[in-house]
């Protein structure tokens, strides 16, 4: 078995499907959220420098701040973790910049079970539906930015789905590999 890999936006599922694939198939569950600053402080990460970033600039300075973090993190997960449930964060797979993108991009090449969790084809829809599960602004940038997409092996529509049905359809394509 290979690593099952959830990404997408924020509040599209990803930590609840994630937790339903591991009870069903018994495979260990990472979540980057979690175990981040672990990985980020390997590049010397300053968590106060992030705090003040945010506190003068606002959040996005502090997210350009994360980036080759993030991109650091995707990569060394996927060298130490095999036959895992790995959810992402929101951000762990947006790139703004190709070289960090590409860096990700290398480090899912192997991995076939990449799967986007995404309400609808229509990004506009999602945003609504997202935005509606969550108060923040910005996780509209996360539904419109191509990264996903270019990132994904499997694009998963959520909208008229429960979480439980989301799995199957999940274990559906797994199965046919």
């Amino acid at each position: 078995m290979a690593n099952i890999i959830l990404i997408g936006p924020i509040c599209a599922g990803k930590s609840t499907v994630a937790e339903l694939l591991a009870q069903h198939t018994g495979m260990p569950r990472c979540s980057l959220d979690d175990i981040r600053y672990q990985y980020y402080e390997e590049l010397n990460y300053d968590h106060d420098h992030a705090l003040q970033l945010q506190e003068k600039y606002g959040f996005w300075e502090k997210y350009k701040y994360w980036k080759p973090f993030e991109a650091h993190l995707v990569a060394r997960v996927l060298e130490e973790y095999r036959d895992h449930i790995i959810d992402f964060g929101a951000g762990h797979s947006v790139y703004e910049e190709e070289a960090l993108f590409q860096k990700v991009d290398r480090a899912l090449h192997n991995e076939p079970f990449v799967f986007l969790l995404i309400p609808s084809i229509d990004k506009e829809e999602s945003a609504q539906i997202l935005c509606e599960r969550s108060e923040l602004d910005f996780n509209r940038y996360f539904v419109e930015h191509e990264s996903n997409e270019r990132l994904a092996k499997h694009i998963i529509y959520t909208k008229n789905q429960t979480p439980e049905e989301t799995m199957r359809e999940m274990m559906n394509y797994i199965s046919l590999i």
